[in-house]
């Protein structure tokens, strides 16, 4: 471990890198324990920083710590010494997590915190720290990296090759995402091969691709809904059981545990999402420019 840590971090510089996915995840641990004994009204933690009866959220001071910390790491750039920029990314980490910890909040411009469209700020922090935890053990997105072994009568065209091949795998990327394949594509773009593959296969059955693609293939359709649901059932239940314990369920007076919550979840999520896209506008039967099809 020791010898690990001293060839693939230190040697590499990536010091700075896994303090900061190590202030990122020891603060969300943290301030969702907080929130946690918050909501549970424990006497002895203190709770919500409410002056003159206002709520503070935790992502305020995650902001302005953001804001300190990458300021300071800017100014520092040139001359600073490996402990100030280390201690200046385990700071910008813990701002990070208490900022993406209220995700949701941001997104919908709506307190929905223990709601279920809260469930969208654990998916941003597991984003954050699947791609920190992937720079970190040295993969590049793309494949991205000039290694400088070009000689002077070949450089221009393993640049030219390295410029192709990135281009490709944006393409491909696109392709994936359109399919409605986030994760895949997340990943896809620090090991390429599965870009390809979810290039490849079948695309979600509501995903932009198959609004494009299969409307009017019938089986194509049918096939995509009952593959979602075969093998996307298992896949939300866990997630839904793994989110219920990092968020808490949304409701703490009818969840009967988050076993029981997570299957009917799942099912009730799987009914909500999977189902066959609409056509795009052009392919609607409507004619446009006329007043076929107005209310009378």
């Amino acid at each position: 471990m020791t010898e690990w840590l001293r060839r693939e971090i230190l040697d590499e510089g990536r010091l700075p890198l896994l303090c900061f996915l190590l202030g990122f995840v020891v603060a969300f641990v943290f301030i969702r324990v907080s929130v946690r004994l918050i909501r549970a009204q424990v006497r002895w933690w203190p709770g919500n920083i409410t002056p003159g009866g206002l709520h503070v959220h935790h992502m305020v001071f995650g902001v302005v710590l953001m804001v300190i910390a990458g300021g300071a790491l800017i100014s520092v750039y040139e001359d600073g010494s490996r402990v100030t920029g280390t201690v200046l990314a385990t700071l910008f980490g813990v701002g990070a997590a208490l900022t993406l910890d209220e995700f949701a909040l941001l997104f919908y411009l709506h307190d929905v915190y223990w709601d279920e469209q809260g469930r969208v700020s654990v998916d941003a922090v597991f984003v954050a720290i699947a791609v920190t935890g992937m720079v970190l053990l040295g993969l590049q997105p793309f494949e991205l990296t000039d290694d400088g072994n070009f000689d002077d009568a070949g450089e221009w065209v393993g640049r030219l090759i390295l410029v192709v091949s990135a281009l490709i795998n944006f393409a491909l990327a696109a392709i994936v995402l359109a399919k409605g394949k986030i994760w895949t594509g997340l990943v896809g773009l620090f090991v390429i091969p599965l870009l390809w593959i979810g290039a490849i296969r079948l695309s979600r059955p509501g995903a932009p691709w198959a609004r494009w693609r299969y409307t009017g293939k019938t089986r194509k359709m049918r096939r995509a809904v009952e593959r979602e649901r075969r093998y996307r059932r298992p896949v939300i239940r866990a997630k839904i059981f793994v989110q219920d314990l990092v968020a808490g369920a949304p409701t703490l007076e009818t969840v009967r545990g988050s076993v029981e919550h997570s299957r009917v979840a799942t099912e009730a999520e799987l009914d909500r999402r999977i189902h066959p896209a609409p056509p795009p506008i052009s392919h609607r039967p409507v004619p446009s420019g006329t007043m076929d099809g107005l209310p009378r």
